[in-house]
């Protein structure tokens, strides 16, 4: 018997096979968006709803017991032709009609209904109003609301989803694309693990002053701290990494949650974080509308103020070797400090973490400062009697000489003078006020023209790096023949991603950018297991520039099951995995701590054979003759590619 109203508005689906039913068995059979318990007993078959409306076990997962199914979670024991239960009508299920073709066995069901518009379907129109069109998560069993609304985006045409096999790896992959475009990406997870796996890339973000948006499902409110399975605060684990983070109340205006969140996230370079339990994902709510950014966001390109520019114009006035530094937060505006930086003839330093803001090949250019930089960079500071500094934090890997007259120049008044007192502290636009700077500039008489000593610092250092590439044990590379490669063969247009280990200094070092190259890592958090993950996101933010992932064995090792995401999802990534066999950077600290070297050795599989396991092109270089043409071939390749390169754990 049918609760089915009449078989002829039925959509017919086939449940299984002929034959594919054991006489005593019950299964769980997806049909269309249902799922039905189907049984064969006496001949007969009988399909009822899957699931127990006690707790919703799975009733196909049951067994058949004196011609009942019953519950495997509690033992409810149900009709399998009428659906009726043992416990009382208020606990009996639906039935659905089965007909046995030829062809296997069908089951009618009603048509869908219209979906309706819920609170999750309001949140993520508002989130895609303001632009976010990627989001990397896992599906899970406290969120699925929420995804379903994803979904409904995502066939819209409004959004990219993209399922990780790690929650890290996508808190990584959205705080790459913000560092990447300075627009927010999502990421996703389920209640407690789901999204506290979320937080080493969150803080990353945190730390790099990256804008992201996290979600996390939650479980419901009616069981919320009271211990229930995954039950956590996750308000207060997200507390100190997140400029903003709210609770999804049924009654809340929720768009306007979201609308606050993105703009905290934007406005704070930051995390912004919100928590939906399951019940709220769900309810109705036809009528609120989404909102977005119009009349809610702020020009934010302040001019500096007079006197603080005077002084600034001042001091350059007085300088005869004036050099620039560059720090990330000059990203968007180097075009403003280039202009300034040429008609001062200056020197332009950047940070590691702004390593290709501008091109190695300009002719004031010189590179990275500090403990990743190169000897040009160190050179023309030391030279230097005024440092002009944009958007640096003067982190102490950076090694900004504190004992030189500084102007420095921030949108944030916090980083003014952070960590010693500067001469001139301007607070206002980088972009804004370098161009007043350009504008009001009065140079000295005695000003140098620097470029004839940067193009010779730079000679020396490109000799000696060629003299370090030429050395390398048998069946291993040096990492400056890897860099020295990769500067000739990399895309004047690629984004390039990079780990944390000696593989990144030796980068740092090594590597000279060109073109509009850029560079993504985890600068101030330092977290080894970054790469890959920031590729991904790279590719999402850019799909049409060449990424590029570099990556020590030690970090890869993190997500590498997350490059079958770049396979599933046709990344085209290319994976230049430097494996030396050893935490490189470890064994170095323990030797110069006077240590034994213990425990930084590393038991690693055949990367490229991996890669090849997955899907993806991968080769294994250990000859310098056969690395140029490893690369160009990988990189040529339309498609995720990883080339394993065996290096020499000593050189760096």
């Amino acid at each position: 018997m049918s609760n089915a109203e009449n078989d002829h508005e039925l959509d017919w689906h086939k449940a299984a096979d002929p034959g594919e039913l054991d006489e005593g068995q019950v299964s769980a059979c997806p049909i269309g968006l249902k799922t039905v318990a189907l049984t064969k007993l006496n001949g007969r078959y009988g399909a009822i709803d899957n699931r127990c409306p006690h707790q919703g076990g799975p009733l196909g997962q049951g067994t058949l017991e004196n011609e009942k199914i019953r519950c495997p979670w509690h033992g409810f024991d149900f009709d399998p032709f009428t659906g009726e239960a043992a416990g009382g009508p208020d606990f009996d299920v639906a039935t659905y009609p089965v007909q046995a073709r030829d062809d296997g066995i069908y089951v009618g069901t009603p048509a869908p209904a219209p979906a309706k518009r819920t609170v999750s379907d309001v949140l993520i129109e508002t989130m895609t109003n303001w632009g976010v069109d990627a989001v990397f998560g896992m599906v899970g069993h406290s969120n699925l609301g929420m995804a379903e609304a994803m979904h409904r985006a995502e066939n819209a045409g409004k959004l990219r989803y993209f399922g990780i096999r790690h929650e890290g790896a996508a808190a990584f992959a959205a705080a790459a694309y913000g560092k990447l475009t300075g627009r927010p990406a999502a990421c996703f997870g389920i209640a407690g693990p789901g999204s506290t796996n979320l937080l080493t890339g969150l803080y990353d973000a945190k730390a790099d002053r990256a804008p992201v948006l996290a979600l996390s499902g939650n479980v419901d409110s009616a069981v919320a701290g009271k211990g229930a399975f995954q039950d956590i605060d996750l308000l207060a684990a997200f507390a100190d990494v997140a400029v903003y983070s709210e609770m999804v109340r049924a009654g809340s205006e929720h768009a306007e949650l979201m609308t606050l969140a993105l703009k905290h996230a934007i406005l704070e370079r930051g995390v912004a974080h919100l928590v939906v339990p399951d019940e709220v994902q769900i309810v109705e709510d036809p009528d609120q509308q989404s909102s977005g950014p119009e009349g809610r966001m702020p020009d934010l390109r302040v001019a500096p103020p007079a006197a603080a520019l005077q002084q600034a114009l001042d001091r350059i006035a007085a300088a005869t070797r004036p050099v620039i530094i560059v720090g990330a937060g000059a990203k968007f505006d180097m075009a403003a400090i280039v202009a300034f930086a040429e008609r001062l003839q200056a020197p332009v330093l950047t940070t590691f973490k702004a390593k290709g803001q501008l091109s190695d090949e300009h002719p004031l250019a010189c590179g990275t400062l500090g403990r990743s930089g190169t000897p040009v960079a160190s050179w023309m500071m030391n030279k230097a009697d005024l440092l002009v500094v944009f958007g640096a934090s003067f982190s102490n890997h950076t090694g900004i000489s504190p004992y030189k007259p500084i102007v420095q120049v921030d949108t944030d008044p916090l980083a003014l003078g952070r960590f010693n007192p500067v001469t001139v502290p301007v607070f206002g636009d980088v972009g804004v006020t370098a161009s007043a700077l350009t504008r009001r500039l009065r140079s000295h008489p005695a000003l140098v023209d620097q470029r004839p000593e940067v193009a010779d610092r730079w000679a020396v250092w490109r000799t000696e790096k060629v003299r370090r590439a030429a050395k390398h044990p048998d069946g291993r590379i040096a990492a400056a023949t890897v860099f020295a490669e990769l500067s000739h063969l990399v895309p004047a247009d690629a984004v390039l991603t990079v780990d944390v280990g000696n593989h990144a200094y030796s980068f740092g070092r090594y590597f000279e950018t060109k073109g509009q190259q850029s560079v993504l890592m985890s600068g101030y958090l330092g977290s080894i297991g970054f790469g890959f993950p920031a590729a991904m996101g790279a590719w999402a933010a850019v799909p049409d520039r060449p990424v590029i992932a570099v990556t020590g064995d030690g970090g890869f090792g993190q997500y590498l099951a997350d490059f079958t995401t770049a396979v599933k999802y046709d990344m085209n990534i290319t994976h230049i995995l430097l494996n030396n066999g050893e935490l490189g950077k470890i064994t170095q600290e323990q030797r110069s701590s006077e240590y034994e070297v213990w425990q930084t050795s590393l038991h690693n599989p055949d990367f490229a054979a991996y890669a090849r396991d997955c899907g993806a092109y991968g080769i294994q270089v250990s000859s310098p003759a056969e690395l140029s043409a490893a690369i160009a071939a990988a990189l040529s390749h339309p498609g995720p590619a990883l080339v394993e390169i065996l290096t020499d754990a000593q050189s760096n």
